[in-house]
């Protein structure tokens, strides 16, 4: 398994605080382009696709806690970086769509309402925030600072599981409303 260097700790650093200001306003901007590029009739279904993702991303958080209870590192480690992962393709194939297709209104009615836009809302700016604490935790522990790790994923952990909760739920709620 890989393991970081320390020593080059402020390098990482620099890329993590990088990397969580970039991705959210390169997504940001790719969501704000009023021109789609036409991928093809297939990116229709990735909203479908992501929400399998962020359930299987809960899923595996939930896993990886199970495990670091039981101190089976090895396993978690693993399940951790397939949780990792998975939020990686969920990255690619959410600026896909949106790159390729028309964000899609909420048509609900009633006190379903703000509770969808609670959420959304809620989903959205968590998921700029997680973005760094996850880069964090997984930099501590490929690093071996499993005390610092442990500290940041007392934020990361409950933040990153309540985006793929949400993020689930959003998509329950908005998918009768998608165009096919």
């Amino acid at each position: 398994m890989v393991t970081l260097p320390i020593e080059q700790s402020k390098k990482y650093n620099r890329l993590i605080n990088i990397l969580a200001i970039v991705i959210p306003v390169v997504v940001a901007l790719l969501l704000g382009i009023r021109q789609k590029v036409d991928l093809g009739s297939w990116t229709t279904y990735l909203p479908h696709i992501n929400a399998v993702i962020n359930s299987a991303t809960a899923v595996l958080l939930l896993i990886g806690l199970y495990f670091i209870k039981q101190k089976n590192v090895s396993a978690h480690r693993n399940v951790m970086l397939m949780a990792f992962t998975l939020g990686f393709i969920f990255l690619v194939s959410y600026v896909l769509y949106h790159l390729s297709n028309d964000s899609t209104s909420f048509g609900g009615q009633g006190m379903i309402r703000p509770v969808y836009y609670f959420l959304l809302i809620s989903h959205i700016g968590l998921s700029v925030v997680v973005v760094w604490f996850v880069l964090r935790a997984v930099y501590f522990a490929l690093s071996g600072q499993i005390a610092r790790h442990r500290a940041v994923v007392k934020w990361a952990y409950p933040i990153w599981l309540y985006v793929s909760i949400t993020g689930v739920v959003v998509y329950w709620l908005i998918a009768p409303y998608y165009q096919h």
